[in-house]
């Protein structure tokens, strides 16, 4: 077999399209993995929309899970058949950020199968664009880590988004016995972080998102952490303008919340839930908001507020997802709502685009 189906990314084209091409050759430093399963993420249309990608055509996909299929010539300690996920973040490993567990700082940050952003010279990113949603994907070998075996490719694809959920709740900086709140709480970064909590110290947390009762499915997820829920469809309907989800969250927690974790695309919810903040509180945004903040910066001042922003996770933060789930600690298989065909990859994207129905974590298995 020499040819491969993927799901490509075309110029002039905010579509997906399902083409039959080559199967990639592993380089000498390469590996080649057969996937078995790739995370799903409705972002990455918005940024073909936006055109963000680079390379075109490419292949889409920066979540992958599946076994070595071969190795490059100058490749050791890796064999055949062996269970890996991949590890879609591409940077130098020399500098500063580096250096420092903050590769997702790196000038040279880029993840396969996804945007890049920076304006210098990517080589990583000019070999290693071809992402996941195809039946094979070559990478650098340095960037797979074996997949322990009692986790699954479903799961190991999407241990990326847990390891973002955990650089968020890092970034938090949480206290113990910390009071949470968790906005777009019933997504995927949501859902991951509700699940996460308890390993972070936290005893209650605030889950605000549109719907209750989306909410109240995702309210299990805390385990034995104390839940309360904030419906957007239960405030006022001049929530928007007049401060309600803030007075909704001051009324759950009048001193304020240790921390707000924001994962809002858009709208006030985020400037709503920072007001919402004890004094000294941190907000930890990743939802790429461009709506911008209500108030004057005195507040963040006299408040003594820390606004952190954060776009990925580093490799050690992938590396503790995989410890957790490799210990029984996590159990993430819950989290995997919706599995679909490779052939079913447009369906899939317009499900995740539509929220017809709660869709937690998205995977295809090719």
């Amino acid at each position: 077999m020499t040819t491969m189906l993927a799901a490509r990314a075309q110029q002039d084209s905010n579509a997906l399209h399902l083409q039959e091409i080559a199967i990639p050759e592993p380089g000498p430093q390469d590996v080649l993995v057969k996937v078995s399963s790739a995370g799903l993420a409705p972002g990455m249309m918005a940024l073909l929309a936006q055109g963000a990608f680079k390379h075109l055509p490419t292949t889409l996909g920066h979540e992958a899970a599946g076994t070595i299929a071969a190795v490059g010539s100058e490749v050791g300690g890796i064999s055949t058949g062996t269970r890996v996920r991949v590890h879609p973040n591409l940077n130098c490993g020399t500098c500063r950020y580096c250096r420092s567990d903050r590769d997702m700082m790196c000038p040279q940050q880029a993840m396969v199968g996804h945007a890049a952003f920076s304006d210098v010279s990517m080589p990583l990113y000019d070999r290693y664009h071809d992402g996941g949603l195809a039946e094979y994907i070559r990478v650098p070998h340095w960037l797979v880590d074996p997949l322990p075996d009692n986790v699954s490719f479903d799961v190991g694809a999407k241990v990326h988004d847990l390891a973002n959920a955990i650089r968020a709740l890092k970034c938090a900086d949480l206290p113990l016995g910390a009071t949470l709140v968790v906005t777009a709480a019933t997504g995927t970064m949501g859902t991951a972080t509700i699940k996460l909590a308890q390993h972070f110290g936290v005893s209650r947390l605030i889950l605000v998102g549109r719907s209750a009762e989306r909410l109240a499915a995702v309210r299990p997820l805390a385990g034995d952490v104390h839940t309360d829920i904030v419906a957007i469809e239960e405030l006022p309907a001049t929530w928007a303008e007049e401060g309600g989800l803030t007075r909704a969250l001051r009324a759950l927690v009048p001193q304020g919340a240790d921390a707000v974790l924001d994962f809002v695309p858009d709208g006030p919810a985020t400037s709503q839930a920072l007001a919402a903040l004890a004094t000294g509180g941190s907000l930890v945004h990743m939802g790429a908001n461009r709506s911008p903040l209500l108030f004057p910066m005195i507040a963040v001042m006299v408040n003594c507020w820390r606004i952190v922003g954060t776009r990925a996770c580093t490799r050690a933060d992938a590396q503790e997802a995989l410890t957790l789930l490799a210990r029984g600690a996590l159990d993430a298989e819950e989290l995997i709502t919706h599995r679909y065909p490779l052939a079913e990859a447009n369906a899939a994207v317009a499900a995740l685009q539509n929220r017809h129905e709660p869709i937690w974590m998205a995977v295809v298995n090719p």
